[in-house]
């Protein structure tokens, strides 16, 4: 028998502008060292969990997701790797990815 994650994904925005692709996550609660995030070539994964508090309830209405989230996007333009920016304020977590754009190569003879 295998045992299954049951990895949610908070709900997320992705758009650009001139310059920027920009990825944001709507997901309160956490700390900026919870999450992991990883770009392979055109791949953006975001991961981490949300913790709930561990106190006895009966609900009435559950919507908050807790637990393993898992984002994984693919990006629609090549990055430039060492230029990305993350940060966290205020429940969402802001990745700035800043595009490639092409370089011409001169020819020498």
């Amino acid at each position: 028998m295998t045992s299954r994650t049951h990895a949610w994904i908070p709900p997320t925005d992705v758009y650009e502008t001139m310059d920027d692709l920009i990825v944001r996550v709507e997901i309160a609660g956490m700390k900026e060292e919870d999450f992991l995030i990883e770009l392979n070539g055109r791949q953006l994964s975001i991961r981490g969990s949300r913790q709930e508090v561990p106190e006895r309830r009966a609900f009435h209405q559950m919507e908050i997701r807790f637990g393993e989230f898992n984002l994984q996007l693919e990006l629609p333009a090549p990055i430039e790797e060492d230029r990305i920016q993350a940060e966290y304020s205020e429940g969402f977590l802001q990745v700035i990815l800043h595009k490639a754009h092409p370089r011409q190569i001169q020819i020498s003879g």
